[in-house]
């Protein structure tokens, strides 16, 4: 199996997602919040797919040693220094996690629930148990238990496919398809802190980590075909939970409209 053929085999599912309903129904500063109060989870559990990629495939402790491949270690590298302290609008480093948050309190959404969430993971040291009592819709639940599934699991490539065929190489695409929408819907809300988020994934993930991320795959896949296997099944999973999230972002968004 290649590369192109898990594309292919996941095409219509990516474009179910590029295709969402959801994206039509963000209209109103509310709708967006609703939608960042959401996926704010999706952008945490991210860097925690990140983080875990960089444990299996480099030396993260001490002594030190020369793990695994170091092609595959400077593709891990490189991407981490860019999500855990890329530069954010005014100037300042900041993790990709904390420039949504940035973003998320300058337009007036709620960052106080997903705060809450991490801190509770500090007391229970227990990811399974702060999912399951998280204060989020069951959809969300579920995207986060898969995330971390797969991480527990411990497979490099079955982390690797979670991190790139349902995040990386949908991020571009899928964001300026939401970027689009704000533009067009909040022209007098200021949304320049969120807007740079959305244009700095759009340029590092289609013109750097998308390619970087497939020549991973690539290397940790090699000439096994039950691991290209097990990345198609965990890719189309993965892009399932999105969709999920998403449907999980339009019922709440189409609920709050009918409360008005």
């Amino acid at each position: 199996m290649t590369i192109r053929e898990i594309n292919n085999a996941i095409q219509p599912l990516k474009d179910q997602l590029l295709q969402h309903s959801l994206y039509e129904k963000v209209r109103t500063p509310e709708d967006l919040h609703c939608f960042l109060e959401n996926h704010v989870y999706a952008v945490w559990d991210f860097m925690s797919l990140l983080k875990a990629l960089q444990q299996k495939l480099t030396c993260t402790t001490t002594p030190w040693l020369p793990v695994g491949n170091p092609e595959i270690r400077y593709l891990i590298n490189g991407i981490v220094v860019a999500e855990e302290t890329d530069i954010a609008l005014d100037g300042r480093r900041m993790s990709h996690y904390e420039m949504y948050l940035d973003a998320m309190a300058q337009c007036g959404a709620n960052v106080v629930t997903v705060s809450q969430f991490l801190e509770d993971i500090q007391k229970t040291q227990n990811i399974f148990v702060s999912i399951k009592h998280a204060d989020v819709h069951p959809n969300v639940r579920a995207f986060l238990d898969f995330t971390f599934r797969v991480i527990e699991e411990g497979k490099p490539h079955k982390i690797a496919a979670a991190f790139t065929f349902g995040r990386e190489d949908l991020i571009p695409n899928m964001f300026t398809e939401i970027l689009k929408n704000f533009q067009q819907n909040f022209p007098q809300t200021d949304l320049s802190k969120l807007i740079y988020y959305f244009e700095r994934h759009i340029e590092l993930d289609a013109d750097e980590h998308g390619p970087m991320a497939m020549q991973m795959i690539t290397e940790l896949c090699g000439d096994s075909a039950s691991k290209w296997n097990e990345v198609l099944e965990v890719s189309q999973q993965a892009l399932e939970k999105r969709i999920g999230l998403w449907n999980a972002i339009e019922e709440q968004v189409v609920q709050k409209a009918e409360l008005v």
